[in-house]
């Protein structure tokens, strides 16, 4: 099967590398330092699952290169959603798959208005990785993982080609599921991403500073539980108690992890706070639901984005 990954970093990076190294016809879309060092050396995975090296070859910065895929894997940062759809005509014909591993909740109809064919699924990814130089992706602690599927109704020739794409996945060793109800799995991920990425930003703590604190820790969970009630009122179908189960999960790890979005803050980049917590103000206002939590997390971080993406 032939894949384009958008986006080579922590996401892109390390599951196209798995792929990659089960032999699968795999393309890299990158750009940049990151770009130049794969076409001269490869990308390197390190991992605890076990590293590898993607040969050289096939990484570009031009997807008429690559040609038409069966899948498209769009791991590129939210704010960049429209621009990256932009590019990926060359990569499509009536019969690709683009799988959205976004942070978010509403990339997939993004690039669904912007690309001329194919059909866009929803996905989220689990793992903590980022590129630690140039052409090396590096993943440190916790689960690999991507769930993925249809959002509308189901068409059985989409089901069937998801089938093989998962197929793909698993055979290369990659924790994969195929789900049921995507927009379920979605939000999941979006309240617990928006909250910790929102607070470890915010308070350029831990988690585990954050959880040890009664107030910083209420502030967390109330960040969670409003964007809890938008999800339901939007019409995701989420676990009774939901919130409650995942301070369960939290108290069972290690908590010396910070974000992504604290990442990106600390090395002067962009921030994905329009797709976080950006996104649950906005939703709360449209639905009269108050988002007081979100709101002052979206304030204190928008002037970091702002004046980071005025200097792109």
């Amino acid at each position: 099967m032939k894949f384009a990954i958008i986006g080579a970093g922590g996401v892109g990076g390390f599951f196209g590398g798995k792929l990659a190294k089960n032999k699968e016809d795999v393309w890299f879309l990158a750009r940049g330092n990151h770009l130049d060092a794969m076409r001269a050396n490869g990308l390197r995975i390190e991992s605890p699952e076990g590293g590898c090296v993607v040969p050289p070859g096939k990484m570009t910065d031009n997807p008429s290169e690559i040609g038409a895929v069966d899948t498209v894997l769009f791991c590129v940062k939210s704010y960049d959603t429209e621009s990256a759809a932009e590019q990926l005509a060359p990569l499509l014909s009536d019969e690709t798959i683009v799988i959205s591993l976004q942070n978010g909740v509403d990339n997939e109809e993004k690039i669904q208005r912007v690309i001329p064919r194919g059909v866009v699924l929803g996905g989220v990814s689990y793992i903590y990785a980022t590129i630690t130089a140039a052409g090396v992706v590096t993943h440190t602690v916790g689960p690999t993982k991507i769930i993925f599927g249809c959002l509308q109704k189901k068409n059985p020739l989409i089901t069937e080609k998801a089938k093989r794409i998962l197929d793909s996945m698993v055979n290369a060793g990659i924790n994969a599921t195929l789900a049921e109800d995507i927009q379920s799995e979605l939000w999941k991920k979006y309240i617990f991403i928006t909250a910790v990425g929102g607070m470890t930003a915010l308070t350029r703590l831990t988690l585990g500073e954050i959880l040890r604190v009664d107030e910083s820790r209420q502030m967390l969970v109330d960040a969670m539980r409003e964007t809890e009630m938008v999800g339901r009122a939007r019409g995701a179908s989420l676990p009774v108690g939901f919130v409650d189960q995942i301070l369960e999960l939290l108290k069972k790890y290690d908590n010396n992890s910070r974000s992504s979005l604290y990442h990106d803050l600390v090395h002067n980049k962009p921030l994905e706070i329009e797709a976080l917590s950006g996104t649950v103000v906005k939703y709360g206002r449209e639905l009269g639901i108050p988002t007081p939590v979100n709101q002052a997390i979206y304030a204190g971080l928008l002037p970091y984005h702002i004046s980071q993406s005025q200097k792109i």
